[in-house]
């Protein structure tokens, strides 16, 4: 699944190549992709422009004139650019042409990814409003974390995927930030001390920050599919590393399930 490195290298490369291009046409060929109204959401883009792509957590916020597109990958959604004459390929699912004869694809091929057109005021209304700081927020602190974990049972690798606590953190890089902070991810969510949030923290900027330097990370099917791949893979410590020995003690990475998930860590070192 593409987390917030990887949205973020998918925004820096749209902008280079589809912005102030009019949309003359939109071609919906699985229209469960698309929240809003089919006729509206075609009406209200086709001779429009993107005039800029923002981001928040993990989603993608296309702007034009009056309205704000957001796009949310899920678990394997990509963006191609093709030219017009270039044939359709299975799971691509919605296709925006511009006045030059370039494409936007979305392909997916879980489709679970969605897009919703909504007026720019009412940003903060959909689930964009729920969530909570990133990573390299500056109000993203220790004393925030505590507020929001007291009282909670649930393991710390659940806490921190809840993205109305961090936004854009996703499996790969909570794993990371565990192990940077050297914290077991089957701890409570309640016992984190101070001094440990203010790792998770501190992790968070650093991981993220390089990861998105590095364009991301490339894990299975997920590239950018715009010519970027992730080079943070190289980086990774724990995640998808079972049966290595840890880069701090040797002690083999273990692999357990926490909530469903993945979940990577060392036994010594994240005691």
């Amino acid at each position: 699944m593409p987390e917030i490195a990887e949205v973020e290298t998918v925004r820096n490369t749209l902008k280079k190549r589809i912005l102030n291009k009019k949309i003359v046409d939109i071609d919906i060929l699985y229209k469960n992709i698309i929240e809003s109204n089919i006729d509206d959401f075609k009406k209200d883009l086709i001779n429009k422009s993107f005039i800029d792509i923002k981001r928040k957590g993990k989603w993608l916020i296309f702007e034009t004139e009056d309205r704000y597109l957001l796009s949310h990958l899920r678990m394997e959604g990509k963006f191609f650019i093709k030219n017009k004459d270039e044939e359709i390929v299975k799971h691509e699912h919605v296709i925006f042409t511009f006045d030059d004869n370039s494409t936007l694809r979305y392909h997916d091929t879980r489709k679970f990814g969605r897009m919703i057109l909504i007026n720019k005021e009412d940003l903060l209304k959909t689930k964009i409003g729920e969530l909570g700081y990133e990573p390299l927020d500056k109000n993203l602190t220790s004393d925030y974390l505590l507020d929001k974990f007291k009282n909670k049972k649930l393991p710390i690798k659940t806490v921190l995927l809840d993205q109305s606590i961090i936004s854009g953190l996703g499996n790969i890089y909570v794993n990371e930030v565990l192990f940077y902070a050297k914290i077991n991810p089957l701890r409570e969510a309640k016992s984190i001390t101070k001094f440990e949030a203010s790792l998770i923290v501190k992790g968070s900027r650093e991981i993220i920050e390089e990861a998105i330097k590095m364009g991301g990370t490339t894990i299975k099917s997920y590239t950018s599919s715009l010519g970027v791949t992730g080079r943070f893979q190289q980086k990774l410590k724990v995640h998808k590393k079972e049966g290595e020995p840890c880069p701090i003690c040797g002690s083999p990475i273990k692999n357990i399930k926490i909530g469903g998930r993945s979940t990577y860590y060392c036994e010594v070192c994240q005691k």
